[in-house]
């Protein structure tokens, strides 16, 4: 239960001069149209004590995702007060004409969301409205439901803690960021010692749960896991779930950030990689080289997809041969649109191919054993990624302060990697120019998130709702990037 429970309720307002029986019908058909899962409020508002008596009434009924509907022109005052006490995201939409005649059943409900936006803007409050939000009842529907992810990750942004275990890593300066923006996003943050999480550890050595989380695992990678490391990683894993509750404090959320080399596996005598991707599973991301700006991306992710999500190196390109030999004439893209994502081993095993396997991480073997037989350096989770679409993004903090975004629709292809880790063949149209002219240009780090979806959509309405001007895209060879040569 680390992603919010989105419990929608919707509002009618009404303007005094307009007849209160348009707004709070039009209401009544809304809710019919969308079907079971919003609270209605039988008070419509035409002043501010409606408001105050509207927002008690879903308050008590448990709304924490609220929908303003201006049935007509909508009282001003009253439906921005709605939004400034309103303790959770709030949507604004409006009633297209055509249920009743064009002399006392016209709403102008139009001209209304004009001045709503004016008075919120004055009153600096943020409401989320959608790309076109006036319709009928049943395209209202619609806009609300689309709403639902949106209104859990602000919901989940607003109550999360990121904790992280250890100093950032030198040679790893992309994942140092300031976190200032987590601040103005809301997010908590809590900074341990790589000790404070070997103490907690060992203190769970021996733990009762252990034979449990052992028994799953293995009912999990179906005997594909090294046997005597069993014992240490679900030790590791009831670890993190144990700080995750004992230090969430006044939030409700969690996700990691950690160190997890080279001091981990010669401290704790394994990889921590397949543990992290379990619990990513779960919904509580668990960042790689204490990438913090990755663990929040990553959980925005699973807010709105309500599925595992994961986080990858943009590491490196599709050699040719196996674009000629899988990818040329059986997919729409150039070698340009392709790339290789990567990472050791922390990507869940439902988003792997059927013969992934829990096997050590041969860079930090050759790094800690010398290439030897691998000890301390097992624990990942290696395979290729299963074919799916697939949206790759991240929200960073850059060296000046600010908050900056990227998102990229494409997906994983069905192609054989022929190499080791967790990794997959991505293709994103326009990716070589996307690459120098976003990534490159505007200094974005290695790693980004993965959602197992095309959503991009809905994580472009989250991030302007979180006030992000900067949201960079793979934009089509018709619109050049402002960096781009036009001769090149």
């Amino acid at each position: 239960m680390n992603i919010p429970e989105v419990k929608l309720g919707i509002i009618a307002v009404s303007r005094d001069c307009f007849p209160i029986a348009l707004s709070t019908q039009r209401r009544k058909n809304i809710v019919a149209a969308y079907g079971e899962g919003i609270y209605e409020c039988p008070i419509t508002v035409e002043n501010e004590k409606d408001a105050l008596a509207a927002l008690a009434d879903v308050q008590a009924n448990g709304v924490n995702a609220l929908v303003v509907f201006l049935g007509n022109f909508g009282p001003e005052t009253p439906e921005t007060i709605l939004c400034q006490k309103f303790d959770g995201p709030t949507m604004y939409i409006a009633a297209a004409e055509g249920d009743g005649d064009m002399i006392n059943g016209r709403g102008d409900a139009y001209c209304g969301v004009l001045n709503c936006s004016y008075n919120l803007g004055m009153r600096h409050l943020k409401a989320y409205i959608p790309e076109y939000p006036v319709g009928t009842a049943e395209e209202c529907a619609a806009m609300i439901k689309e709403f639902v992810p949106i209104a859990r990750a602000i919901i989940g942004v607003k109550s999360l803690k990121i904790i992280t275990f250890g100093p950032r890593p030198q040679d790893f300066f992309a994942c140092n960021a300031p976190i200032k923006g987590l601040y103005e996003l809301g997010v908590e943050v809590e900074e341990n010692s790589e000790l404070d999480l070997l103490v907690s550890y060992k203190a769970h050595a021996g733990d009762v749960r252990i034979p449990e989380v052992i028994a799953d695992m293995q009912a999990e990678m179906n005997g594909k896991i090294y046997p005597d490391l069993l014992e240490r990683m679900a030790q590791f894993e009831l670890t993190l779930l144990d700080w995750a509750e004992a230090h969430k404090g006044a939030r409700k959320y969690v996700a990691f950030a950690d160190k997890c080399w080279p001091a981990f596996p010669e401290q704790f005598g394994f990889e921590p990689c397949y543990v992290n991707s379990r619990l990513a599973s779960r919904g509580i991301p668990v960042a790689c080289e204490v990438d913090i700006y990755g663990a929040l991306s990553e959980y925005i992710g699973a807010c709105i997809t309500g599925d595992a999500i994961t986080l990858l190196d943009i590491n490196n390109s599709v050699p040719k041969y196996i674009y000629d030999e899988d990818i040329a004439g059986k997919f729409p893209y150039d070698i340009k649109d392709t790339f290789m994502g990567f990472h050791c081993g922390n990507t869940p095993s439902c988003k792997m191919c059927g013969d992934c396997a829990v096997k050590y991480q041969l860079i930090q073997n050759r790094l800690l054993e010398n290439g030897g037989t691998p000890d301390i350096t097992r624990g990942t989770l290696e395979g290729d990624i299963a074919a799916s679409d697939i949206t790759f993004y991240r929200l960073q903090c850059d060296s000046e302060g600010n908050l900056r975004s990227y998102i990229a629709e494409g997906e994983v292809l069905p192609v054989a990697t022929r190499s080791f880790g967790g990794i997959g063949v991505f293709a994103i149209p326009e990716m070589g120019r996307f690459y120098r002219h976003v990534l490159i240009q505007k200094r974005y780090p290695h790693h980004g998130a993965v959602a197992f979806a095309h959503c991009g959509k809905t994580l472009f309405e989250v991030l302007k709702y979180f006030g992000i001007s900067d949201i960079a895209y793979n934009q089509p060879k018709s619109l050049p990037y402002a960096t781009e040569n036009p001769w090149a």
